[in-house]
C-alpha cells in the first residue's frame, strides 16, 4: 500500500509540519475540518507544499523519521527544489482525484446505423 510523506504549512510559512499518511486527500480534508487542532487560527496548517509517494510502509516510516529530524533550513531546501514558489499542491491533487473518479465514456454498444 502506498504511503505519503508530506509537509504542510500555514499561509505565512511560519510552521512546517511533517506527516505520514496512506490517504493524502483524506488527511488534508481533516486538517481543513480541524483548523485549530495544532495551532491557533492565525497559524492554520492549510497549505500542502511538499509530498512524496512511497511504495512500502517500512520505507515510508524510515523516510518520515529522517525528514522529521531535518532542520527548518533542510526542509525549506527540500521544498524549494520541487516547489520553488511554495504553491499549494492541494489544488492539483483535487484535480487529479476528480479525473480518476469520473466514469470513463465509452462508445455505444449498439452498432451505428448508416442512413441509405
Amino acid at each position: 500500500m502506498k504511503r505519503f510523506i508530506y509537509i504542510i504549512t500555514d499561509r505565512n510559512r511560519k510552521n512546517l509540519h511533517v506527516g505520514l499518511s496512506s490517504d493524502l486527500l483524506k488527511t488534508l480534508k481533516f486538517y481543513s475540518e480541524m483548523p485549530t487542532l495544532f495551532f491557533d487560527n492565525a497559524q492554520q496548517l492549510n497549505r500542502l507544499v511538499y509530498f512524496e509517494e512511497i511504495n512500502t510502509e517500512e520505507m515510508a516510516m524510515d523516510r518520515f523519521k529522517m525528514v522529521s529530524t531535518f532542520t527548518r533550513t533542510q526542509k525549506e531546501k527540500m521544498i524549494r527544489f520541487v516547489n520553488p514558489d511554495w504553491v499549494d499542491l492541494t489544488i492539483g491533487l483535487n484535480f487529479e482525484s476528480g479525473l480518476r473518479s469520473k466514469p470513463q465514456l465509452r462508445a455505444s454498444l449498439s452498432p451505428r446505423r448508416v442512413a441509405a
